[in-house]
């Protein structure tokens, strides 16, 4: 048996498109085939109930998904791809290819703002449509060396900006970043976007010193980065790729390494999240290495522990070990006073939990003794952060929950399971977040192997009931 089942819907995102160009089926109908036949394209027999079949969820065949991008991006005058209209397709997130200049960071950052506060507020099926392996980090890889370029400077269309505006979008970001804590991505996440397309048009037109210039760019990747974050936890992963993406553009344009580190490790979790764990170490190992002179010791702690947990998930327990080693060694370090604002979640509940998991990880991996003190250590890591979470990171706490039914999962301790799983349920109505749903798809996988014990068939039937009544609230 699989994950809950969740019911399939016709295209929304075409039909959102559409409606935003005011093209009837007709229209559109007449449009794609007059493009392919200016391609030399023919024999399409593109008309009225083709696209009705489209938006009842009906998937064209190559060229046609190709040509109504190209029809609805004219159309619009935005450069949309085929996942933009939940269409098949080569769907490459802006900006990783986009050349590490001043001018392309703002272009990246304010095209996909823009377009994602124009889509719709649901979307047909899992948004998944991510680049990965060489595709992604080969382009990334010249964050390592990238600096900032001062030869393009803005219009003076505008007003000029100093460092008090530099305050203002790093208190806005602080505040968003407590919202996301408080109540999750999904709420949150079209007020985020609104305030960073709010200050790239500023940027856009205004006049800064380069000092000032390098303060504003890092505020504003900073910004972009929690609206990443808050698409990523929303299950926009697509938006939430090109987001990361873009903002690390930006913070190279600040000169920020601590961020641009701190924005590639929210994409190894994206990554890992996805089922990508190489691209998920990758891009720890390369936020180490581009960042290696001047990581703080929780960004150290912080990265050293991801790694952790993607070598446990790797099969790799003794580099995991190790790794776990030097978080815990490095953290010993840590000046919360002294830390950057972005680092503010990676606290001792934090450490612990992201050590838990990796112990629970490379359990699965072992048998016998090794086994057994891997599953006490987790539990031990991850009640230990729970018991310290502050009461309004509830996000936190569930993902804490659900931890621990994995680990009670893995030593065969079937009623604990069950019991964390109705801990993380009850808090899932208090917030808005589609990992935590998904992460709790997998735990009902999990538990399958002891669906004809009762507490296994708890696990499981708690998991259908709340996920398959109204999966996307999550």
């Amino acid at each position: 048996m699989g994950r809950p089942p969740r019911d399939k819907q016709p295209n929304t995102l075409l039909a959102h498109w559409m409606k935003r160009c005011g093209k009837s089926n007709n229209q559109l109908a007449r449009l794609v085939t007059e493009r392919g036949a200016q391609q030399g394209i023919t024999g399409l027999a593109t008309d009225e109930s083709r696209v009705r079949d489209w938006l009842k969820g009906a998937v064209p065949r190559d060229p046609v998904p190709r040509l109504i991008v190209e029809v609805l991006s004219t159309a619009t005058g935005m450069d949309l791809t085929p996942a933009d209209l939940g269409l098949p397709g080569e769907c490459a997130p802006a900006g990783v290819r986009t050349p590490w200049d001043r001018t392309a960071a703002l272009a990246a950052l304010s095209q996909i703002t823009r377009s994602e506060m124009m889509m719709p507020d649901t979307r047909t099926g899992p948004d998944a449509h991510v680049h990965s392996g060489r595709d992604l980090l080969e382009p990334l890889q010249h964050w390592a060396m990238a600096q900032p370029d001062n030869s393009a400077q803005p219009a003076a269309r505008g007003g000029r900006m100093g460092l008090s505006d530099v305050e203002e979008i790093r208190q806005a970001t602080t505040a968003f970043r407590d919202l996301d804590n408080r109540h999750g991505g999904v709420l949150s996440r079209t007020a985020v976007l609104a305030q960073t397309d709010a200050v790239l048009s500023t940027l856009r037109t205004a006049t800064y010193t380069e000092a000032v210039g390098r303060e504003l760019f890092a505020a504003a990747a900073d910004l972009g980065s929690v609206a990443g974050w808050m698409s990523f936890d929303a299950g926009r992963h697509r938006a939430a790729q090109r987001m990361f993406v873009a903002a690390l553009h930006a913070a190279a344009e600040g000169g920020d390494k601590r961020l641009g580190a701190h924005i590639l490790q929210c994409m190894a979790r994206q990554m890992s999240h996805l089922g990508h764990y190489e691209d998920a170490l990758d891009l720890v190992a390369l936020a180490q290495y581009g960042a290696r002179r001047h990581l703080s010791p929780a960004g150290t702690s912080m990265l050293a522990a991801l790694e952790a947990r993607f070598q446990a998930i790797l099969g790799s327990t003794a580099d995991s070990e190790a790794a776990a080693s030097r978080a815990l060694d490095a953290f010993n370090h840590v000046d919360s006073d002294a830390e950057d604002p972005h680092m503010a979640f990676f606290d001792l509940a934090e450490l612990q939990a992201t050590l838990g998991m990796a112990h629970q990880i490379a359990a699965k991996h072992l048998d016998g003794t090794a086994r057994t003190i891997r599953v006490r250590s987790s539990t031990e890591l991850v009640e230990a952060a729970l018991s310290s979470r502050p009461e309004h990171r509830r996000r936190s706490k569930a993902f804490d929950h659900l931890g621990l039914a994995r680990t009670h999962l893995a030593g065969r301790e079937v009623e604990g399971a069950a019991l964390e799983t109705a801990r993380c349920l009850e808090l899932l109505g208090t917030f808005g977040s589609r990992r935590v749903a998904d992460r709790l798809g997998e735990l009902y996988e999990e538990a399958e192997p002891f669906a004809e014990t009762a507490p296994g068939r708890d696990v499981r039937e708690q998991i259908h009931d709340r996920l398959s009544g109204n999966p996307a609230r999550y």
